[in-house]
């Protein structure tokens, strides 16, 4: 995978760049929507494409492996084949699922052992089982398998699970290293930094991560309860040791908001459920701020339902209509309020490039986040 910077910021540590992969070139920052069994939620591939522009997805090991299972997977030339998706895909390792499980899964040196949320069928992933799932997915990019520390640990249960994610870390570069790329595309590991709110435990982290010398390196275990200043400090320490010239993916984060502080801090990747989650609840991210659109007061309002935002939802659909499907919880209005939050999450990335790239980013970010901070 190549990743080349085109644009810096001379204010903060913003960048533009373009990440080349077997399935295309990515702009950079970039949002990922979050396509957990091999499908974004209510949006259909024709959408994503056209309406939300997006140009990469993001699928899950723990579900794709349960559901519809390698075996489908790999008769089918990996998800792209199946999905019909034929631009870049990330995979997530599966580690958050497993280890969310809490009282259906069993920790070892090994791996993890756990419990399916679908029929209480026993599995285990070990890091090079994790590997090879991958594999058979076909992603582009595939992420090293970690133990997710839960944000309120306590320094000594975060220093040993960092040391156990440094040690799947290896074993996850061996087994990758040992086994070729599916599917006649190539595949690229990024490992994760962890270290929960420690500041040591983020710096040895990083530093151990940026040894790796992989093609990309992720930041996970944040945005998990920890308070925002504390996560953004954290993003800050890791990103001033992790390597300049390979994409940085924030993963799990977050607000609109969230989004452009840590792009001010260099990230360049980020992935959330939260624009098609929330969206599916009636609540919509636009320029002048968040709207939830099951209250009364837009039952009569004719409006766009973002007047100066960047969805085609703008100029179809009045905030009226929208209210009244969503309020009679008709499927159309959770697909519509879908593809306008992820629509916006990607339109938002674009015009944070284009200020990158003039020059005048940090000015626009500090005006923006005003905006985006009030309730309509």
């Amino acid at each position: 995978m190549k990743f080349e910077i085109l644009h810096t910021d001379n204010r903060s540590q913003a960048r533009t760049g373009r990440m080349t992969t077997g399935h295309g070139a990515v702009e950079t920052p970039v949002f990922m929507p979050v396509g957990t069994q091999g499908t974004v939620k209510a949006v259909h591939r024709r959408e994503l494409t056209d309406d939300v522009r997006a140009q990469i997805i993001l699928g899950n090991t723990y579900h794709l492996y349960l559901r519809p299972g390698t075996d489908i997977l790999e008769k089918a030339n990996g998800l792209h084949g199946f999905s019909g998706w034929q631009r870049p895909i990330l995979t997530d390792s599966g580690g958050f699922q497993v280890f969310s499980l809490a009282e259906n899964r069993k920790l070892s040196e090994e791996g993890a052992e756990f419990r399916s949320h679908i029929d209480g069928s026993k599995h285990f992933f070990s890091p090079e089982k994790v590997m090879d799932i991958q594999r058979s997915i076909g992603a582009d990019i595939l992420m090293a398998f970690d133990e997710c520390c839960p944000g309120d640990a306590d320094y000594a249960y975060a220093k040993q699970s960092l040391q156990l994610t440094e040690r799947w870390l290896d074993r996850c570069i061996r087994r990758f290293d040992a086994t070729a790329p599916r599917y006649g595309h190539e595949q690229s590991l990024f490992p994760i930094v962890q270290g929960c709110v420690y500041p040591d435990l983020r710096i040895r982290s990083a530093e151990y991560v940026a040894e790796k010398e992989a093609d990309g390196n992720a930041i996970g275990g944040l945005a998990v309860g920890e308070p925002t200043e504390t996560m953004y400090e954290m993003i800050e320490i890791v990103n001033g040791i992790l390597p300049k010239d390979k994409p940085r993916y924030l993963m799990g984060v977050g607000t609109p908001v969230n989004l452009l502080e840590a792009v001010a801090l260099g990230v360049d990747m980020f992935d959330c459920i939260m624009p098609t989650r929330n969206g599916r609840n009636g609540q919509l991210f636009t320029r002048l701020g968040t709207v939830n659109m099951r209250n009364r007061q837009w039952a009569d309002d004719f409006s766009p339902v973002d007047p100066d935002g960047y969805s085609f939802v703008d100029t179809a659909y009045s905030r009226a209509y929208l209210h009244h499907l969503i309020r009679c919880n008709e499927i159309l209005g959770l697909q519509i309020a879908s593809i306008h939050n992820l629509a916006f999450y990607h339109r938002l990335l674009e015009e944070a490039r284009t200020h990158i790239a003039a020059g005048d980013f940090t000015g626009w970010k500090n005006g923006m986040i005003n905006r985006l901070s009030q309730r309509v």
